[in-house]
């Protein structure tokens, strides 16, 4: 289970976050949305222990993995490599499994940079799951892509949830996006930003 108390963010004198406290479980998906500026990403940088400088507590497991907006590959090794050297305990043969699952085996000796955006973007899926992490962290994943194609990787990453089944912290703009991957939403509101009363429970307390 993960657990996030954050009390307190801030950035020199400016208080960024407020209280914000949830829990996710094992199979469970949670999406936090807000207006843009509002604070979701620096919250993500803190869950992902990117960012250890605030007030509070937050327990992960050590097997995680993060999908950033924009893929962040080792653009100088081949599609293949960005598994294996990323997964040393992974095979060729089950990198290219991996490859195959999001649908693009047969690029597993190209360079990222000889990759559309879509297909980095499978390459950055691929990637997360190869390690069958227990946390997931996406950072609006599905940002800046045509209908068709976010439809596509909406699809895929739904797909690799349910066979992986991490806890997942989903960060997006989108409200269908959170409900097309079945998450529980939690809205941050205000300035600091702290979760919006109307969705409160448990822990999640202002």
């Amino acid at each position: 289970m993960i657990r996030v108390d954050v009390t307190r963010k801030t950035y020199g004198t400016t208080q960024v976050l407020g209280r914000i406290a949830f829990e996710i479980q094992r199979g469970e998906t949670v999406a936090i949305l807000g207006p843009s500026g509002i604070g979701k990403s620096t919250l993500l940088r803190l869950v992902a222990g990117i960012d250890p400088q605030f007030e509070g507590r937050i327990d992960r497991p050590d097997k995680m993995a993060i999908v950033f907006q924009e893929p962040t590959l080792l653009l100088w090794r081949s599609v293949l490599q960005n598994l294996t050297l990323i997964h040393p305990t992974l095979s060729d043969d089950g990198a290219r499994a991996m490859l195959d699952k999001v649908g693009i085996a047969n690029k597993s000796g190209l360079f990222p940079g000889q990759l559309s955006l879509g297909q980095q973007r499978r390459l950055s899926l691929a990637r997360a799951f190869a390690g069958a992490p227990e946390f997931l962290i996406m950072d609006e994943p599905f940002v800046s892509l045509d209908a068709k194609t976010a439809e596509v990787m909406l699809t895929l990453t739904e797909a690799l949830i349910a066979e992986v089944r991490p806890a997942t912290l989903f960060v997006t703009h989108a409200r269908p996006e959170a409900e097309r991957l079945r998450a529980r939403v939690l809205e941050l509101r205000g300035s600091p930003a702290s979760l919006a009363p109307r969705l409160v429970s448990g822990l999640e307390k202002p």
